[in-house]
């Protein structure tokens, strides 16, 4: 289990240092494998604004933008990042700013000096130049109500540290930031701040069709339809840094607020396209003979061992393990069939490594998950989907619970 200590601080905040609240974790039974920083360190980086920018007279690929970084003067930069537009606002290092080291193991320092004949006088910095991803598609863009002047470093929070922690197969409750903070909650006497939602109010009474054929495979499923959203939309970056310290990749909005709230909570949950869906759902035991390709990629084979989700054509998921490609959320998607549910722990064991891997979800209902918050934990992901997706148009129906 990973997670950075900032948001853990969020939930609970213990008036210790990081080395011992990383001991205290390690002495209740959470070992603490590793302790490590978000970000190699680098000086004198501030969030600054492009205010304006002109071709390169003697290169083409190169512009020369016109910088507030806060000092009262613009400063002359030259920048050959092709997302570089007036307006934006991203990290930028100012002369004398020393940066992480490059291939030659030296930190690179920020100088006034000339490109192709014309000044500049700091750099444009992209995330991997800053060591903070490989994405190398152009600048780090910030977010337009980033403060013009602000040391880089505090502004994204990367003082912070990235704890591991090595869970026994008993304490299933702490693979997620809550189950840890109410643990240092218990510890220190410190108030635990639970992650709180108001409820979406529901304007439509529109449920899925959903039969659970098999109550040994499913003990509560939890359902709800949501429809009139933007997967266009962007992933906040605080959930994007949060997912990141956690050691997961950010994809689109609707997939990064499923797995956001999984960390969280630590409840694995599903969205589907619901265009996708023929008919209603059944959640069952596999069939011999019956296949699914898998958003993995892989096709595979199930059988009656196997638990699955099936719409009225075809196999549309492996239960409590992995989500099937025919029904996958894209950035097209407007509509959609959000889904928690509690499965049996027996049910689920040994089933993805039958097919050699493993996935997040299978590691937590293999081991127990609550079956008691379903219907909390998709009112939280509907706020978040809501918030971040959502617009005038969108369309909320009632939580289906299946007990």
């Amino acid at each position: 289990m990973q997670f950075s200590e900032s948001w853990l601080r969020t939930l609970v905040d213990p008036k210790m240092t990081s080395d011992e609240l990383s001991h205290l974790l390690t002495m209740s039974g959470l070992e603490v494998e590793e302790v490590e920083p978000v970000a190699p360190p680098f000086t004198n980086v501030v969030v600054a604004k492009v205010v304006e920018v002109a071709k390169h007279p003697n290169a083409d690929r190169l512009n020369v933008c016109q910088v507030d970084a806060g000092t009262g003067t613009l400063l002359n930069i030259v920048c050959g990042a092709p997302n570089v537009r007036p307006g934006m606002k991203v990290p930028c290092a100012m002369a004398g700013a020393k940066l992480p080291p490059g291939e030659d193991g030296k930190p690179f320092e920020i100088k006034v000096g000339k490109l192709r004949g014309v000044e500049s006088q700091g750099m444009l910095c992209s995330a991997r130049e800053l060591k903070l991803s490989e994405d190398h598609g152009g600048l780090l863009d910030l977010p337009e109500d980033a403060p013009v002047g602000q040391n880089f470093r505090d502004y994204y929070q990367l003082n912070d540290l990235k704890f591991t922690i090595k869970l026994t197969p008993n304490k299933a409750d702490c693979l997620s930031v809550l189950g840890v903070a109410r643990e240092v909650s218990a510890l220190t006497g410190t108030p635990l701040k639970a992650p709180a939602s108001k409820a979406v109010a529901v304007n439509t009474d529109e449920k899925l069709p959903v039969k659970v054929s098999a109550p040994d495979l499913c003990g509560r499923f939890s359902g709800r339809v949501i429809r009139g959203l933007n997967a266009k939309a962007p992933t906040p970056d605080w959930m994007k840094r949060r997912l990141e310290r956690s050691g997961q990749r950010p994809i689109s909005a609707l997939v990064d607020i499923s797995n956001y709230v999984m960390l969280e909570l630590g409840r694995p949950s599903h969205v589907f396209d619901l265009d996708k869906i023929h008919g209603g759902l059944d959640i069952r035991w596999g069939k011999p003979g019956e296949t699914i390709k898998l958003l993995n990629g892989n096709t595979i084979e199930v059988d009656s061992w196997v638990g699955v989700i099936a719409d009225d054509k075809e196999i549309e998921s492996l239960a409590g393990i992995m989500g099937g490609d025919s029904t996958a959320v894209s950035l097209e998607t407007t509509n959609i069939y959000l889904e928690a549910a509690f499965w049996w722990p027996q049910a689920i064991q040994g089933r993805a490594r039958r097919y050699n891997f493993s996935t997040d979800a299978a590691h937590r209902f293999e081991r127990g998950v609550d079956y008691a918050t379903t219907v909390e934990h998709i009112e939280r992901i509907t706020a978040l989907i809501v918030e971040i997706c959502g617009g005038k148009d969108t369309v909320v129906g009632p939580v289906d619970d299946h007990v």
